[in-house]
């Protein structure tokens, strides 16, 4: 079963193509100095006319060489964990499959309600994903049986976020900063390639899936695509200008107050 929405042609006009492009910039520079550039890059799309189904997938297709490019860069770091590297790649394709094929088997109706309690759900964790990565290396066991239970623990978790993220891509990353940290990791950089990695792996599939469907918007997602790679390239070179703490902050005044606009929108309007 695929995506049961209505057939859906998209031709962006030029202010179109320029609001795309302006949100692939800012959500490329964002991922870059603090994350979070999913809030600009999924409302663009809804803005500018794409149904909400086709908007998410397309937004997840509009991430995706942001993660594989990261990857890259961390790729020794990742490496030297590469024991774990078979298990993880295994989860990240079978439960971000599974969470796109949950998404196509929604309505847009459907899904529409949906949308503010996953954007506050993604804004709350990347609000206070730091706090919960340190509670919970503040918790974690030693000892033999608890390492058991933990290790079973941590896989369903890991499996639960994947289909998270092939179901709804925002705030992704943060979540699997905090498998990583429960997971009992504390290089930085290991974790940040992991994080990238299997992003990569659960949007790469996700977008297989949504592709064999016809759930993505090709034009607008690749005008996106094409402004985050830019804006993310030039945030990078130009990140000691902004405190990365400033662009964090934005990031939560400006997620909650979009989730607040989705819930009004969904529930008052």
């Amino acid at each position: 079963m695929g995506y049961c929405g209505p057939k859906y042609t998209y031709e962006a006009t030029n202010v179109e193509i320029l609001i795309l492009f302006a949100a692939g910039l800012l959500a490329g520079a964002l991922n870059s100095l603090a994350g979070g550039g999913s809030f600009v890059i999924f409302p663009a799309l809804l803005f500018v006319g794409v149904p909400p189904i086709m908007a998410n997938a397309t937004n997840t297709y509009a991430c995706l060489p942001g993660y594989g490019s990261g990857a890259i860069g961390f790729w020794q770091d990742i490496l030297r964990h590469k024991d774990k590297l078979l298990v993880y790649s295994i989860i990240a394709l079978v439960a971000g499959f599974l969470g796109a094929e949950a998404l196509l088997r929604v309505s847009d109706a459907q899904f529409e309600g949906l949308i503010p309690w996953l954007m506050l759900f993604a804004v709350v964790a990347f609000t206070f994903g730091g706090q919960f990565n340190q509670w919970m290396a503040n918790r974690r066991t030693t000892s033999k049986n608890g390492a058991r239970t933990g290790a079973i623990v941590t896989t369903v978790f890991l499996a639960l976020i994947c289909f998270y993220g092939g179901f709804f891509n925002a705030g992704l990353g943060i979540i699997l900063l905090a498998y990583l940290v429960l997971a009992g990791y504390q290089d930085l950089n290991a974790m940040n390639g992991l994080k990238l990695l299997i992003s990569f792996l659960v949007s790469i599939t996700a977008v297989v899936r949504f592709s064999m469907s016809g759930s993505i918007e090709w034009q607008a997602g690749t005008i996106a695509l094409i402004g985050a790679t830019i804006g993310g390239f030039a945030a990078a070179k130009l990140s000691y200008l902004l405190p990365a703490s400033s662009i964090r902050n934005f990031v939560v005044v400006y997620g909650f107050g979009l989730t607040v606009y989705f819930f009004y929108t969904t529930y008052f309007a």
